[in-house]
């Protein structure tokens, strides 16, 4: 124990902690805001994450071995976040030399990864998510929007970005559940194809289209975006390049190139790195997204520019992740009694600590939202963005000669 609490005084450097054993004893490591309390049920738990912390703060949580002073589990994960650096002991070459062999999502393998996660049951998503199943960071325009006003502000900064004009074909790559598909061709008057790797998420937006009656102008497939061939005059894609892979961005950005119409937009919305490339949390990977990698912003450029598309604009969505985490935490705690009853305290205990350590990583660390606009020719968009926010008054778009 000796061991493991001079480690904590040597990593703290950022906030304050109180650390509480079993036995009531406490330990006050750091100074300054933020303050946050860590409470541990056995002895042992301390030096079993000191040996392993990125697979064994998850594993030991959700084991019910501690838990955070007064509910506090964002603060107190962002306060170990933050001086996390202090625990590295690998160096930094083998652990990206590590996250790449992580990475080669082939496409049998990306099925497989996408079905751990995404194939689990409906009821399960709508317990946290809002009523159209936007399973990706929410826009809050405005202060105090509710987590069903950020999604719909989300749909339409992305169409707005994509310069959608009725008939248009567009192509929706990770089209979960339909929502954003089902948006553009109702709003919009386009035609949507949407991928996905889901079979649940497959009938379930196969259901929901036909509900709404688009199902002549919005098609779902179960296809990898390796296997789909088609051109369009619009494509998308939402939250679904963390599930690419560093080895595959060329391809995917090749792909994305070859079925685009002449004067197409692209428009990417990935989670991203602020700071150098890094890799996949062992627990994530683990327990929830097998495959899956955050891109650092040079690692996505660089896949961008070895093809033939340009970027035209980008914008970063700073903290709008950690607040769409939030209100998805928020909302999932209120279904812990169904949750546990029907998939037991460990599984809802892993949920918990997905949703707070991403919003922590969000809060404190240095992951972001970032939107790439996308095209092949450079008078292919507007110079500015006054067309997102003032429409009407919006120049139209010429071509460069």
């Amino acid at each position: 124990m000796k061991r493991q609490l001079a480690l904590l005084r040597n990593l703290i450097q950022y906030g304050s902690l109180v650390l509480e054993l079993p036995d009531g004893e406490q330990y006050r490591i750091g100074g300054g805001a933020p303050h946050v309390r860590w409470v541990l049920h056995e002895r042992s738990t301390l030096r079993r994450i000191a040996a392993d912390p990125e697979t064994m703060l998850g594993e030991t949580y959700m084991r019910g071995e501690w838990h955070a002073g007064g509910g506090e589990l964002v603060p107190l994960l962002g306060v170990l976040l933050r001086n996390a650096s202090a625990l590295t002991h690998t160096s930094r070459m083998r652990c990206l030399l590590a996250g790449l062999s992580q990475q080669w999502n082939r496409v049998r393998a990306s099925y497989r990864n996408v079905a751990h996660h995404y194939d689990l049951e409906e009821w399960l998503f709508r317990c946290f998510l809002d009523r159209d199943m936007y399973y990706s960071c929410a826009y809050f325009a405005v202060p105090g929007m509710s987590l069903e006003a950020a999604q719909q502000a989300k749909a339409r900064h992305i169409a707005g970005k994509l310069l959608l004009e009725p008939g248009q074909r567009v192509l929706d790559i990770g089209s979960g559940w339909g929502s954003l598909a089902l948006y553009l061709a109702q709003q919009h008057g386009v035609e949507v194809t949407g991928l996905t790797l889901s079979r649940r998420q497959l009938e379930m937006a196969q259901q929901a289209a036909a509900a709404r009656g688009l199902g002549d102008r919005v098609r779902f497939l179960l296809q990898d975006y390796r296997e789909h061939r088609g051109q369009y005059d619009r494509i998308v894609s939402v939250g679904m390049f963390e599930h690419v892979g560093k080895p595959y961005y060329p391809t995917f950005f090749r792909r994305m190139a070859a079925g685009l119409r002449p004067g197409g937009v692209a428009l990417l919305h990935t989670i991203c790195r602020l700071g150098p490339p890094g890799t996949t949390n062992a627990w994530v990977r683990k327990h929830i997204f097998p495959g899956g990698y955050n891109p650092a912003l040079s690692e996505l450029t660089s896949g961008i520019e070895r093809g033939t598309l340009k970027v035209m604009d980008m914008e970063l969505l700073r903290r709008h992740y950690a607040l769409t985490l939030g209100a998805w935490q928020s909302r999932f705690q209120k279904h812990r009694g169904e949750v546990t009853e029907r998939l037991g305290e460990r599984f809802f205990r892993m949920w918990e600590f997905y949703l707070a350590v991403s919003e922590a990583a969000m809060e404190y660390d240095d992951l972001a939202v970032a939107q790439v606009q996308l095209a092949a020719q450079l008078g292919d968009v507007p110079i500015s963005r006054d067309y997102l926010y003032a429409p009407v008054a919006a120049a139209p778009l010429r071509r460069a000669s």
